[in-house]
């Protein structure tokens, strides 16, 4: 007579039911860690995450360049043809592939300046910065900055970069990543030229930079 082992007797013992009880567990078990992925993903935006680690080092700096933007406000005047009236909001406006998802808007909303609240705008298209007091230029738009820079028309424009060289290609602002944590750049004749006046205390926090030879127009 065949003699079932323990495995044999506890396979043996195993249903249907059984079964189909594992199978949704397993893919429970999936949708919850995808589950998780896509929220934070979400949180992210729209950069390309490859590894939980990764994603959570991308989160914080854009984290910092959103605190970095408000505050920036703080520090800046803007000519006065850069405002319609006294309640118009200061609009912050992100050129390219929005890498702040929602941080932006949520480090900003509720918050006010000289009784001016802050609005965020996607430009759809990079080129038309027409109603922006800030322009954020993101890294997906490297290859554009000089257009995007020559394209500005109207004074009052605070931009700022993420790419290399793009103060010194006349940019006024521009992020920078030293050991781990966010600097920044600033280019003050960039700012003269867009009619914008910044404060000392914030000039003393940056690394001052000039348009370089080979760029000068």
């Amino acid at each position: 007579m065949a003699v079932l082992s323990n495995n044999s007797r506890s396979g043996a013992s195993r249903t249907p039911h059984d079964q189909q009880h594992r199978e949704r567990g397993r893919f429970a078990r999936k949708g919850r860690i995808l589950a998780r992925c896509l929220v934070f993903v979400g949180i992210v935006g729209a950069s390309s995450c490859l590894a939980p680690p990764v994603c959570a080092k991308e989160f914080e700096e854009y984290r910092v360049k959103a605190a970095f933007l408000y505050n920036f406000a703080k520090f800046v005047e803007w000519p006065a043809p850069s405002f319609k009236g006294p309640d118009d909001p200061i609009a912050i406006c992100v050129a390219g592939q929005n890498p702040f998802g929602h941080v932006l808007e949520e480090t900003v909303n509720g918050k006010t300046l000289e009784g001016r609240s802050f609005v965020v705008r996607n430009l759809p298209n990079a080129l038309q910065a027409g109603g922006c007091h800030i322009l954020f230029v993101s890294a997906s738009q490297r290859k554009n900055v000089d257009a995007i820079l020559e394209s500005i028309r109207t004074p009052g424009v605070l931009t700022v970069g993420e790419s290399e060289g793009f103060a010194m290609n006349g940019g006024v602002i521009n992020f920078k990543l030293d050991s781990g944590k966010v600097r920044f750049e600033i280019n003050p004749d960039a700012a003269a030229k867009a009619g914008l006046s910044i404060r000392s205390n914030l000039l003393s926090l940056a690394e001052i930079v000039k348009k370089s030879e080979r760029n000068r127009r």
